[in-house]
């Protein structure tokens, strides 16, 4: 796909109460907006709400930056959302993922298995059979709380609807910004 199937919405459509909320999705206040966030702009109350609830798991949730982005950059990969990939390796970055436990993300399960086999195992689980195994809830179990656990399987199904989303949309990625890795 080439194209976006529904394009952002230009600066000159957006009614001021989506500028605001575009406004308030900025990383950057400087920089220019997501081509995710204004497409999904066509849509402003779900944008709102959606936006919100990542907006927890992103920032406000018990999970460590870095277990969060492992399940992240593991989902962007099953999923093949270039879009999302590209997105998180600087947030990856930023909470201490080095470049060669991000690629390993892109590549086989044993490749992931070495960054954290639990946590590969469970995005994979969750990827392929829609639930997390006794054994690898287990693992998880003895690691993580109960609102961890519950975050765990959130932040994989939140990035399946993005991803979903993304690719069905035909989200385009921003300039300079590279998919995942062959």
């Amino acid at each position: 796909m080439t194209d976006p199937r529904i394009a952002p919405l230009p600066p000159d459509e957006q009614e001021p109460r989506t500028r605001e909320l575009l406004d308030g999705l900025r990383f950057d206040p400087d920089a220019e907006d997501m081509n995710l966030f204004t497409t999904l702009a066509r849509h402003p109350r779900l944008l709102k709400r959606w936006s919100q609830f990542g907006g927890v798991l992103l920032a406000g949730g018990t999970l460590s930056g870095r277990d969060r982005e492992i399940l992240i950059l593991r989902t962007a990969a099953n999923c093949g959302a270039d879009y999302e990939w590209a997105h998180h390796l600087p947030i990856g970055a930023a909470v201490g993922l080095t470049e060669a436990e991000m690629r390993a993300m892109a590549g086989s399960a044993a490749d992931a298995e070495a960054v954290d086999a639990v946590l590969v195992r469970a995005a994979d689980e969750l990827h392929a059979d829609n639930v997390i195994s006794d054994a690898t809830w287990a693992d998880l179990a003895a690691r993580y709380d109960d609102q961890q656990l519950i975050e765990l399987c959130m932040v994989v199904g939140q990035y399946h609807l993005v991803a979903f989303t993304l690719r069905s949309l035909g989200v385009q990625r921003e300039a300079g910004l590279e998919g995942i890795p062959a």
